[in-house]
Order: C-alpha cells, then structure tokens, then sequence
C-alpha cells in the first residue's frame, strides 16, 4: 500500500512530485557548498603550512658585505696607462670609498666617489681630476655656476662653487684648484666643512702635481 504524501507546514498540503525534487535539487546544492568551503578552507590550511616550513627551513646567512675598493692599485693603473700622475685620496675611517673610475670624454676625468662609512651620516663627496683642463671646465658638474668666491687652504688657493638654493639634492657645494695641467674639483652634497677638510688632505699631492708640469 502506497504512502500519502504528507502535508508540508510551509504550503498547507502535500508536496507535488516537482516541489519535492526542487527541494532535494537545493539541498543537495547546499551540501555540495559547504563541502567545497570546507575544502577550500582545507586546502588554504595546507598551503599556509607549505610555505611555513619553506620560509623556516631555508638557511639564511648574513649578506656578504661588499669588499672595499683598492682606490690605490686603481690609481696605479690609471696613472700607468694614461701616463701621468692621479689622486688618491688618503682617508681615515669616516669615509668609505663607493667608486674608483676614469671616464671618458672631454675631458677625461679620474673619478673617485666618497661618503661617509656610518649609516646615520648622509652625503657624499665626489673627487675629480679633469686632465688638462681649468676652472672653465667646473661647470659641467656645478650645475653651470661659475666660483662664488676663493679660500685659502694650507696654502693652496681654493675655487669656491657655494650653490646656495641653486644646489641639488647630489651637488650643493664645491672646491677646485688648478694643480698642474689639471683641475682637480671636490663636489658633492656635504657641508663646506667637510669639503674643506677633505681639501686640506690632499694639499701634498696637490703641490706634487703642480711640481710636475
């Protein structure tokens, strides 16, 4: 003996066949849903542990720190092939030397590129030797200013290039003197001070160049 269909709250009388497999059709929707949230959620779980033991198993060493640059055996080469004598600047532990370079053009240039080796010091201080040229060469690097003014340092007397609100956040001050056949320029982004300083180490080497003409 078949069953009655029983009556449903929701409607007040049995269930037409189609009202029935409409419900199973959404209820079966309903499961496969959660069940494929639940897997997702599973799934996601499983990755963020992947990527866990990647992170905490891989070694990780120190960065290799940057070797110093032999500004000297540079400058040795530099002077044995362009056949005259360069700089090299004598610093003590406040500065690092960042580049060691003779670039081309006219004129040629012995480039060596300093700052300061403390992270919590900003700045830097560029030398540059331009051979066989005069203060008429300066203004390629100071931004087309000509010299402020001059100082005395040690004996020698120093362009100055005081860029004042014309400087940049690379160029704000510089000094260059006639040594020789060369001129030789320091620029860059530290305080006249710090220049002047600098300056005053180089003055032997200066008063050599000058001797060699």
């Amino acid at each position: 003996m078949s069953r009655k269909p029983g009556i449903v709250a929701e409607l007040g009388r049995p269930e037409t066949p189609e009202e029935t497999a409409a419900r199973k059709a959404e209820s079966s929707r309903i499961y496969r849903s959660s069940q494929s949230f639940r897997n997702l959620i599973a799934a996601l779980i499983v990755t963020v542990a992947v990527v866990a033991v990647i992170v905490f198993a891989v070694p990780r060493g120190e960065p290799t720190e940057r070797p110093p640059i032999d500004v000297a055996k540079i400058a040795a080469d530099v002077a044995s092939t362009s056949e005259r004598p360069v700089i090299v600047p004598e610093l003590d532990d406040f500065w690092r030397v960042n580049a060691a370079v003779l670039e081309g053009g006219a004129p040629t240039v012995w480039s060596v590129t300093m700052a300061p080796a403390a992270e919590r010091e900003r700045g830097f201080i560029k030398l540059a030797q331009a051979f066989d040229a005069d203060v008429s060469w300066a203004p390629q690097v100071t931004g087309g200013m000509a010299p402020t003014g001059t100082e005395d340092i040690d004996g020698l007397v120093w362009d100055v290039f005081d860029l004042g609100d014309r400087g940049t956040a690379n160029v704000t001050y510089a000094l260059g003197t006639q040594a020789g056949s060369d001129y030789v320029l320091l620029y860059g982004s530290r305080s006249a001070e710090s220049t002047t300083q600098l300056a005053a180490s180089l003055t032997a080497q200066l008063h050599d160049l000058k001797e060699a003409e």
